[in-house]
Parts: structure tokens; sequence; C-alpha cells
């Protein structure tokens, strides 16, 4: 037994035929009238082959958004994940960010599109590049706002196994050691990490924490990944790689199970463990409970996703998905109404990445 309530009812069509839409439609390059700019996450290969030159990795960077978004973008910051964030990276980063100023890509604002890790260095370029950019005479990027999938910004306490491991090879049984090669692609060794070193969940959490006025969009997975190993390791609830208290933008790193105290990931209404507090301007907008780690680029259908911060403009970017209540009754439950869900209609019929797309493009 199901009631039914329907919220923006004029959008559920739209919902629904969001795959058919995208099809039929030309690509365009630009987001809200703005143009796109990517930041990729942790690619593994790197750290088994270091990348050999700065082509090398942009053609890595361009492989990773192929699915959906490499089409729709203008502008990539591609970096080395053999590297630091504070050391390479950042050098790599500001060769693309000088690019990006000369040519006057963001002087009507672009959008930030990040990945997993790629919310880290997100961050860390958003902290810095107004200064780098002056010291060379060149206009600040003017950046309206980052969209970040899975955002690794708090870290994953994959990385501190990681780093415990490379250190203390005989201390960890086969299931972790499995756990942690799956994530790295390597059997962990000192100075071989990487990027790695700054995803420990203490470390990143302690670099470029300075607020700043550029909303960060989250968008959250809660599906597994490489077959459901990783996930005994990392606190709360998942995606398999990032842990839900960074991908929410959570100020602790302590495990949550939900960015909402009252609404699961599944979309259920209930009282749930959810973030202390979130980090300055930052906004879970949609959670996905079905949704692996890097499905949320495109590549997966079939999961239903669930407003948490909605119906708002966040620096003059609309947010407003389409959105549904609605009772259901456990078939084994002869009583009551049941519990109440919200759900984005029709997301399961799509991938998150058009679902975004779509959504904030109106």
């Amino acid at each position: 037994m199901k009631t039914i309530k329907t919220n923006k009812t004029w959008k559920i069509a739209l919902a629904a035929a969001f795959t058919s839409s995208m099809l039929a439609a030309p690509a365009q390059a630009q987001l809200a009238g703005h143009n796109v700019i990517l930041v990729h996450g942790f690619q593994m290969e790197d750290l088994a082959t270091p990348p050999a030159d700065l082509q090398a990795i942009k053609d890595a960077g361009e492989d990773y958004w192929r699915t959906f978004w490499l089409s729709r973008s203008e502008a990539r910051i591609d970096w080395p994940s053999d590297g630091r964030v504070e050391g390479s990276i950042a050098q790599r980063a500001y060769e693309q960010i000088r690019e990006i100023s000369q040519q006057g890509l963001c002087n009507d604002f672009c959008i930030v599109v990040s990945h997993s890790t790629g919310d880290l260095v997100t961050r860390y370029l958003l902290e810095n590049q107004a200064r780098w950019l002056q010291n060379e005479g060149l206009p600040p990027l003017k950046i309206l706002a980052s969209i970040d999938y899975s955002g690794a910004g708090g870290g994953t306490e994959l990385a501190n196994l990681a780093m415990s491991l490379a250190y203390n090879p005989t201390w960890y049984n086969w299931a972790l050691r499995a756990a942690v090669q799956a994530f790295t692609g390597i059997e962990p060794e000192p100075g071989k990490m990487g990027v790695v070193n700054d995803l420990q969940t203490n470390t990143a959490r302690n670099l470029a924490l300075s607020p700043n006025s550029v909303p960060r969009l989250r968008f959250v997975a809660g599906g597994s990944s490489y077959g459901g190993i990783t996930k005994p390791f990392i606190s709360g609830t998942d995606d398999g790689v990032v842990p839900t208290h960074s991908a929410c933008g959570a100020t602790s790193a302590q495990g949550i199970d939900s960015c909402s105290g009252n609404l699961s990931l599944a979309g259920k209404v209930t009282s749930q463990n959810g973030p202390a507090g979130l980090y300055y301007n930052h906004y879970p907008v949609l959670m996905n409970e079905g949704v692996s780690h890097s499905g949320v680029l495109g590549s997966e259908t079939g999961n239903i996703s669930v407003p948490v911060i909605n119906n708002t403009t966040l620096n003059g970017l609309q947010v407003d998905f389409a959105s549904r209540s609605y009772n259901k009754r456990p078939w084994w439950k002869l009583w009551g109404s049941g519990d109440q869900y919200i759900e984005v209609p029709g997301s399961d019929q799509t991938d998150m990445s058009s679902l975004v797309y779509s959504t904030l493009n109106n």
C-alpha cells in the first residue's frame, strides 16, 4: 500500500525523460551559461608507472572524463597522482590555470566539476589561485561554484591504512592488504605513495581550510566498489572509496551514515547519524545509496537519488531538483501508513551526471 504526495509535478515528466533528451540534444561545453573546468580524481596507474610528462598527464585526464563530462567542458586541470598536492600537483595545476586565465575562459565565471581527490585539489587551488595569478600580473579565475562528486576533501581511511601498510608491511592480514591494493593498485612502499599521503584523513583535513566564497555542491554515493572488499575498512557509510563524512563535507572525520540527521541515503525519513557540522559553504545536494564511486560520472543507471539541500540558489546557480515524497509499507506489515521516503522522481532512469547536468542547466 502506498500513498503519494508530489512536489513540483510539472517537473516529473521531465525527470523521467532525462535520458532521451540528453541523447537528442547537442552537447554544449557550458553549464548554466558558464564554461566548465574539470578536475579529475586519484589515478592509481600513476603510482605503478609515473607519467613521463605533462602530455601523458593530459591524455590520462582526457580519458578520465570521457563517459559524460568531457564534451561539456572547456578546460581541465590534469595532475599527476604520484605527486603531492603542495608539490608537483600544484605546479602542474598552475601551468594549466595560467593558460585558462590567459585565454579569458572564466571572465564570465566558470563552474568547476571535480571527482574524488579532485575535491581536495580544487580546495587547494581555490585558496591559492588568485595569489598565484596576481603575482604574474594575470587576472584570477572567477569561479561561480564547484560541483563535487564523491568528494575526498576529508580524506579516506583507506589512505590511512595504505600508509600504515607501507611502513609496517608485516602487521596486517590478507583482507586488509587486498583492500589497500585494490585502492592503490600497488604493494604500498615508502616514497611511492604520491597523493595517497595527502588523502590520510588528518592530512586532508589540515590542507587549505581557509573559508572562501565559492559554494561547494556535494553529490554523494553509497554503492560498492572493488566487489565490496574495501567497505569494512571505511568509517560509516561509503561508496567503496570515499567515506560519507568526506563526501558530505562534514567537519569531523567521525563515521556517519548520511549527510542529513533525518534522511537516509536511500531517502527514508528517519533519524540518522548525520554530520555534527559542515565545512563553510559546503552543501550536500543529492545522495544516492546505490551508485558507486566512479558510477557518479555517468556510467550507472537504476539508482534513486535523494535531495538534501534543494530549492535554493547558490551564488546565482539555481538548485531545483524535482522531488516526491511517498509512503511505503512493507508487505508483512498489515497496519499503518508505512515509512515515508523522499526521492528525485525518475532519477533511476538516468545516470547521476545527466541528472545533475540537466537540472542545473535549466
